[in-house]
């Protein structure tokens, strides 16, 4: 009672409401900069039951804005890290952690344990994927972006609303659409979308007030201006999703596994390849690195090994991604792009050494 004092002192959300939002399951993809706010919010509110997925590690740049970390925890899985912090915040519900990506193979049964997905990551790939889980488990999710100085939100998937290929049916081509580490991001705005975003989950549990179905919300940190976009429900586009739903582990060739160079130097028994061009290239001691250049890559398919993950990295990690999302095709086994390219390898080695 005395934890949730302010909530049950509500009229519109009392006793009964906050049974709801005890009784709540919500996954939280991605523990970054809106995953963060988002867990520390839906956590304090006493939802019963939230997920965490997250195969990322958590690195000093990381600390101008996800704020359930701190310098104790760099070095840590950030969905593990997370819920160690979360259970002090609120030890009376069940946090799950999952040191993994979501992908084909496990989104559907992640999700179909779950009653609201929130997405928290900062890739296009993963969004397509979150979206047709979402569609086809029948649980809503909470999008939100942000770049640089602005933010966008919705619900998609609720209530026979629009869905995100509705507002995008096609994915843009792998590597051509930069993130947050290459363009920057103000890190206060994070906290501002992902705040947000909690609070759509919360009227989504409590059916309070009007869930932004239906519309895209806008925001200009700058300008502190927004305004909303309508979205209506394409037909096509969602019964595409769902045609195809029995394929569904097989339909995302577009999707690429990206890690950090201190995960993928953490990794054992995996084939490191360098696909920047012939030349001089500073050295990566210690690495067994195979060097077949991207424009040569399906040429030389035999030299991949199916057996063992692949870890490929270039000059700045953009031209890897689409490496990777080429490779999809073939029955190659997990492969990998480094954030940040050969520079962030040759970084963390030298801290490392």
């Amino acid at each position: 009672m005395s934890r949730y004092i302010r909530h049950i002192a509500l009229r519109e959300l009392g006793r009964e409401g906050q049974d709801k939002l005890a009784c709540a399951r919500v996954l939280v993809v991605g523990a970054g900069g809106l995953g963060c706010p988002v867990l520390q919010y839906l956590t304090a509110a006493g939802i019963g039951t939230l997920g965490i997925v997250d195969p990322d590690i958590v690195e000093e740049s990381n600390l101008q804005r996800q704020i359930l970390f701190g310098t104790a925890t760099l070095g840590q899985n950030k969905a593990l890290a997370a819920r160690a912090r979360l259970l002090d915040l609120n030890p009376d519900i069940d946090i799950k952690a999952y040191p993994e990506w979501l992908t084909p193979r496990n989104a559907l049964a992640r999700c179909s344990d779950y009653d609201i997905v929130v997405d928290g990551t900062d890739d296009l790939a993963s969004r397509y994927l979150i979206n047709d889980a979402s569609l086809i488990t029948g649980a809503p999710w909470v999008y939100a972006a942000v770049y640089k100085f602005e933010g966008q939100l919705s619900v998609f998937n609720y209530r026979d609303g629009p869905s995100y290929r509705c507002l995008f049916p096609t994915p843009p081509r792998v590597g051509t659409v930069p993130d947050c580490s290459e363009v920057g991001v103000l890190g206060v705005l994070t906290g501002l979308i992902g705040a947000m975003q909690a609070n759509e989950v919360l009227k989504l549990v409590l059916e309070l007030g009007d869930v932004l179905s239906g519309k895209v919300w806008l925001y200009n940190a700058l300008s502190a201006e927004s305004t909303s976009v309508v979205l209506h429900r394409s037909e096509s586009e969602i019964n595409r999703v769902l045609a195809a739903k029995d394929t569904f582990a097989h339909n995302y060739p577009e999707l690429y596994g990206e890690i950090s160079a201190e995960v993928a130097l953490r990794k054992r028994d995996v084939q490191w390849i360098d696909i920047r061009e012939m030349g001089a290239q500073p050295e990566l001691k210690g690495l067994a690195i195979k060097r077949i250049p991207f424009s040569r890559l399906t040429q030389q398919i035999e030299d991949l090994d199916p057996r063992r993950e692949k870890i490929i990295f270039c000059q700045t990690g953009l031209r890897s991604k689409r490496a990777v999302a080429l490779l999809q095709s073939y029955a190659l086994g997990d492969c990998y792009s480094v954030k940040g390219g050969a520079a962030a390898l040759l970084a963390r080695k030298n801290k490392r050494e």
